[in-house]
């Protein structure tokens, strides 16, 4: 009897479990986010059909504008690759203002990803085999979008980074949310001293 509870438990799992955990709405369907920065603006498709959660999350950290005047807080640069870490740390005290205003139940949300032979994707889970990542729908590009980790299995509800070309070493170990799909060259020139001036959804 305890088993078949723990698995009707573990069927019930799914993204509006989790976006009603979080007090969130659930989108399933892809939305273009268009960024205006001090270096320029550029747009980015994000993957809500197969990463829902993390796009919900975002789409509601843009709808109560945390973003807004948001310095790129972290810069790391390697001579083939770039990170590039925006968002709200929630070390900063900024976020505890923001908090209050998106009413979060948790500066963390499940780690979200999606296998191509799958119908749902996996929260709380990642890729140990390296042989797995053949079957993820998304893997890091020049212009992927992620989380950044907030534990083993979680993302932060708050920051992301982009990376301006593939690391498969990372791929099945963040949530993949979203790709630049115009201005990655925009994308390559931001520094430290850059910051987004606002984030808006264009449909």
């Amino acid at each position: 009897m305890l088993f078949l509870q723990a698995c009707s438990f573990k069927n019930r799992i799914d993204s509006n479990y989790y976006c009603q955990k979080l007090k969130f709405s659930c989108t399933n369907s892809n939305k273009v986010a268009f960024f205006k920065t001090t270096k320029g603006d550029f747009e980015v498709k994000l993957f809500g059909k197969h990463n829902p959660v993390t796009v919900s999350n975002f789409l509601e950290n843009i709808d109560n504008d945390i973003y807004v005047n948001q310095k790129f807080y972290k810069i790391i640069n390697y001579p083939q690759i770039k990170f590039i870490h925006g968002g709200v740390n929630p070390e900063n005290k900024i976020y505890d203002e923001r908090k209050q205003i998106l009413n979060k139940t948790s500066p963390a949300i499940p780690l979200e990803i999606k296998f191509k032979e799958e119908i749902k994707p996996r929260y709380n889970y990642q890729i140990k085999n390296p042989n797995e990542t053949e079957n993820l729908v998304n893997t890091f590009e020049s212009g992927s979008i992620a989380m950044v980790k907030s534990g083993k299995n979680k993302s932060s509800s708050t920051e992301f980074f982009f990376v301006t070309s593939k690391i498969p070493e990372l791929d099945g170990r963040y949530s993949i949310f979203g790709k630049i799909i115009k201005g990655v060259d925009v994308l390559e020139k931001i520094n430290k001293e850059d910051y987004i001036k606002a984030v808006e959804i264009t449909n």
